[in-house]
């Protein structure tokens, strides 16, 4: 499996008028998700949404690679 790099949010059975429009979507249900906790709670938040997120693609080339480009210029 090789790694999704454009964009690829949608929601099934949904039309959008804009391609953008999904991950706006998705940007405001993260932001919603973490509306309200410290800075503590927000860090173990997205570790554990990574956590989920990685199991759900399971291939770990893939995962590799996601590693490897997130790593990039920090």
């Amino acid at each position: 499996m090789s790694l999704q790099l454009t964009p690829n949010f949608h929601q099934p059975d949904h039309r959008y008028h804009r391609d953008f429009s999904p991950g706006d979507d998705f940007y405001q249900l993260l932001i919603d998700t973490h509306r309200d906790l410290s800075d503590e709670q927000s860090a173990l938040l997205n570790a554990r949404l990574v956590l989920l997120l990685a199991n759900h693609i399971g291939n770990l080339d893939t995962l590799r690679e996601a590693m490897q480009l997130a790593r990039e210029d920090i």
